[in-house]
């Protein structure tokens, strides 16, 4: 990389690496005066049609001067970006403030040679988000009609796009303010680049195991061998200096040798070794690497810095990460057959995927797999989630043929409001199963300032809950899950039938599934296992074919106690039958089986293992068997939920009449040129009013005062009856304190109030005071809207007072919201019976609490700018909702991780 100026202008945020169309790697950054030679070569190796599209004219090279003005820029009114490959400049964007401040000039250059790779609309995607930060709304661009790829690009960008033809060019104008569009266009080229750097990854052409051992028991050896005994379809390659012939074919001394193009590059050499091997793969075309090297975040400090520097070399000669500390990959489909990974053997081929950041959880992942019978369709341990991560894979599954459902263990959330997105989108069509661990938090991108505003740890669970994700806990309920949603139907609803060969066990086993929210429709506890296997197994299949044929019967939970000369197999295979027959799940649990023969028989692996406490049974027949039914219960409740929200009505995302985000944008700005860093400004009570009115939100109308006479000018103005509050934020809500005073009739009330309240109030410090109109009665609730570094937004709502304040009772949701996610969203605090006849008063207007939620959500996920919202309390009643006070705070934009620009988690 160039070195940056020494002026301190050179605007860093602006850097990212990006995913081309084709699944490549490229790094993006302002230009600066130390490009000029490059800018130089790249023009100079530009076709004769590329420069005439460009300049209109023909220039064999650009001038002193030309180089001088495009190459230096003030990073404000005039701008340029490139997108490079190590080193090498592959396309140039530029804009130029216009006559009109708010207008820029856009062009493009894109290399002969990388034409096609979606370089053009990233940069235009990037151009426009630094133009925005400089206070340009719109674009303009001057094209000549033969120039068809550069047309596209505007056009296709998602933005509103006026053009005309004039003298023999095509003039085009846009605003470049994100639009629903434009954030589709975005996401959907973002899915398709990740989605095909994974596919390059987990279905490459040809592999490389570089530091490949002929030592037995050696990392190196080992992925070698694996890939080998896999039958990997492509080319193999040994790399190794020191080693002639390695695993009975020819080895080579370095990269460079191989024969062929090598696509995958696994790296298995000490980590001071590692960067002369990455800038060698990238040197060689190499697509991606799978470094199982450790020594790095798992090294503290020093180790951080080695793997900030790997991924950034990695990235900007084209190759993604897999890693490091990385066990490795899988790809089960028969025309790949692919086990880079330390597992001994390539996993049984199935429909589910699989994610790992844990190295270690991942070791337990594939192995519990294996133990139940579990298939496959790929496998990826992330190690230290340099680069891939599960927001890559789940972008890689929602297009994969041969992914039906996926689990992943993550240990922490690199970019929640796009794990949020991606997450809400994968789950409509397959089940997402997701297990945390414990020290799972919200960790902040390298570089970015704390702020002070920061979501609690449940708003993170509930974003998941929003987006569909079943949460479990521990790998083992992960696989309880993944049983189920990768080998049966989904349940139609939550009614259950219970079967089982003895009447307490059935009991237990009804029990505990009503209590997970089943409904428990039949117990069944005739079952006789002990007839024989001819008359048992028969019987069995009839009396759970006629349960299952039930409309209002959507599964069944078989729970039986052992049986002389039946085994799991035997029995599993009648389960299987009627569930495959009917169309509905049935999931076992077969309790106090002790004799080691009968695990062995239905499982895989040793007897050992087969009696381990917890272990699920797995029968060659697709049914889920566990030997716990509280464990077969759990899972399938679990399931029944996701069912339950993919075929709800999700609606629309709610757009509030009477919005003007525009407006909203330059009274912010106005409200922000004085305040510099994160400084956090708290609007008066006017400048509020005024922002939250721009999103059709009105707080009742208040005034403070200094004499009586002002307070009763004040009353009069506001209408009586009135009510006196003191502006301490601890205490203007407190009635029991002596900060609040309702229903004042008069003036002569009015100053006998004022009087007493100062007079209480002197052991505080003697606040000032305000009156307001009097609200009709209704229930009190809060709302409450911040800026998360990671998450983005985050609203919350709950009952004013104890419920939030003692109790904690707060439902939380990240937007953007639908219909039914602000009608869950008002229900969901516990306290929020309250709010529905409770005790026989009336029903509040739930209708006008949505509407509010509805639009303190779009204002909050428009304008970042906005640090909090509080509105404390709101007043529910029967015909509408009234806010009686608002705080409403402000700081300069926090950089989201999910913004309307394409760039690669750092």
């Amino acid at each position: 990389m160039v070195d940056q100026p020494a002026d301190g202008v050179y605007p860093e945020h602006w850097e990212a690496d990006v995913v081309l169309r084709d699944g490549g790697t490229a790094h993006l950054r302002p230009i600066h005066p130390a490009d000029a030679d490059a800018v130089q070569a790249f023009h100079v190796g530009q076709s004769q049609t590329s420069i005439y599209m460009r300049f209109f004219a023909f220039k064999s090279r650009l001038s002193a001067k030309e180089l001088k003005r495009f190459t230096e820029v003030d990073y404000k009114d005039r701008v340029a970006l490139v997108i490079t490959i190590g080193g090498e400049i592959l396309g140039i964007g530029r804009y130029d403030r216009l006559g009109d401040p708010e207008e820029a000039e856009v062009a493009f250059n894109i290399a002969d040679a990388h034409q096609g790779r979606g370089i053009g609309s990233i940069l235009l995607e990037h151009l426009a988000a630094a133009a925005r930060e400089n206070g340009i709304r719109k674009f303009s661009a001057e094209v000549l009609p033969e120039n068809r790829k550069m047309l596209m690009v505007f056009s296709d960008a998602g933005y509103d796009v006026k053009r005309h033809f004039d003298d023999g060019v095509v003039s085009l104008e846009f605003n470049i303010d994100p639009t629903d569009k434009s954030r589709a266009v975005m996401e959907s080229r973002e899915h398709r680049a990740e989605a095909r750097s994974i596919q390059e990854l987990l279905a490459p052409d040809s592999v490389a195991v570089i530091g490949a051992s002929r030592h037995w028991g050696t990392v190196g050896y080992q992925l070698l061998e694996h890939i080998i005994e896999g039958r990997f379809t492509g080319p193999v390659y040994a790399i190794n200096p020191e080693a002639m012939e390695l695993a009975g074919m020819l080895s080579f001394a370095r990269l460079s040798e191989v024969p062929g193009p090598v696509k995958l590059a696994i790296i298995a050499v000490p980590y001071d070794e590692v960067p002369k091997v990455v800038q060698e793969c990238g040197e060689a075309g190499v697509k991606g690497i799978v470094l199982a090297t450790a020594g790095y975040a798992d090294d503290g400090e020093r180790g951080l810095v080695r793997q900030r520097e790997l991924v950034r070399q990695a990235r900007a000669n084209g190759m993604r990460v897999i890693g490091p500390a990385s066990l490795g990959i899988v790809n089960t489909n028969p025309a790949v057959s692919l086990n880079a990974s330390m597992a001994p053997s390539l996993a049984r081929r199935g429909a589910l995927g699989l994610f790992s950041q844990s190295a270690a959880i991942g070791v337990s992942l594939y192995a519990a797999s294996s133990r139940r019978r579990v298939g496959l369709s790929t496998f990826l341990s992330a190690g230290n989630r340099a680069d891939v991560s599960g927001n890559d894979m789940m972008q890689f599954w929602e297009d994969d043929a041969d992914t039906t459902a996926v689990g992943l263990y993550l240990e922490s959330i690199g970019n929640p409001r796009k794990f949020s997105r991606l997450a809400r989108r994968l789950a409509r069509t397959k089940p997402v199963i997701v297990a945390k661990s414990d020290a799972m938090g919200l960790n902040l991108p390298p570089g970015h300032s704390v702020r002070t505003t920061q979501a609690p740890p449940e708003a993170l669970d509930a974003m998941m809950r929003q987006a569909g994700v079943i949460r479990v806990e521990t790998i083992e309920e992960l696989m309880d899950v993944a049983q189920i949603v990768s080998s049966q139907p989904l349940p139609k609803g939550p009614g259950v039938a219970v079967f089982s060969n003895s009447g307490a066990l059935g009991k237990v086993v009804a029990d505990r599934a009503a209590a997970a929210g089943l409904g428990v429709e039949r117990i069944v506890v005739d079952v006789d296992l002990d007839a024989g296997m001819s008359r048992a197994l028969p019987a069995l299949r009839h009396s759970l074919q006629e349960t299952l044929t039930s409309e209002s019967v959507h599964a069944v939970v078989v729970a039986l106690l052992p049986a002389r000369g039946l085994t799991v197999e035997k029995i599993g295979a009648v389960l299987a039958e009627c569930s495959a027959a009917a169309g509905k799940p049935v999931v076992a649990a077969f309790t106090g089986i002790l004799d080691p023969s009968i695990y062995v028989e239905g499982m895989v692996g040793s007897a050992d293992a087969a009696l381990e406490p917890d272990a699920a049974l797995v029968p060659a027949a697709a049914v889920p068997c566990y030997s716990n039914p509280g464990a077969a219960v759990a899972a399938l409740a679990a399931v029944v939920r996701y069912a339950e929200w993919v075929v709800r009505d999700h609606g629309l995302f709610v757009e509030p009449d009477g919005c003007d985000p525009e407006a909203a944008h330059e009274d912010l700005e106005e409200l922000l040129r004085p305040v510099g860093g994160d400084q956090l400004v708290r609007l008066d009570p006017a400048a509020a009013a005024k922002l939250l009115g721009r999103y059709g939100i009105r707080v009742l109308a208040s005034e403070g005062f200094e004499s009586d006479e002002a307070a009763v000018a004040a009353a009069d103005r506001l209408g009586w009856p009135v009510a006196l509050k003191t502006t301490d934020p601890a205490l203007r809500h407190r009635l029991d304190l002596g900060g609040v005073r309702l229903d004042i009739q008069d003036a002569d009330s009015l100053r006998r109030n004022i009087a007493q309240m100062r007079k209480s109030l002197q052991r505080y410090g003697a606040p000032s005071l305000e009156v307001q109109s009097m609200a009709p009665v209704g229930q009190a609730c809060t709302f409450r809207a911040i800026e998360d570094p990671l998450l983005g937004p985050v609203v919350s709502f709950g009952l004013a007072g104890d419920a939030v304040n003692l109790l904690d009772d707060w439902a939380h949701r990240v937007p953007p919201l639908s219909g039914a996610d602000l009608r869950d969203f008002i229900r969901a605090p516990r306290a929020a019976r309250k709010l529905f006849g409770y005790q026989g008063l009336p029903a509040v207007d739930a209708a006008a609490l949505e509407d509010l939620a509805a639009r303190l959500t779009r204002l909050k996920d428009n304008h970042p700018e906005i640090a909090l919202v509080e509105f404390n309390p709101v007043l529910a009643g029967p015909d509408g909702a009234v806010i009686l006070a608002a705080d409403v705070r402000i700081a300069n934009a926090a950089q989201r991780t999910d913004t309307a620009r394409r760039a690669m988690r750092s």
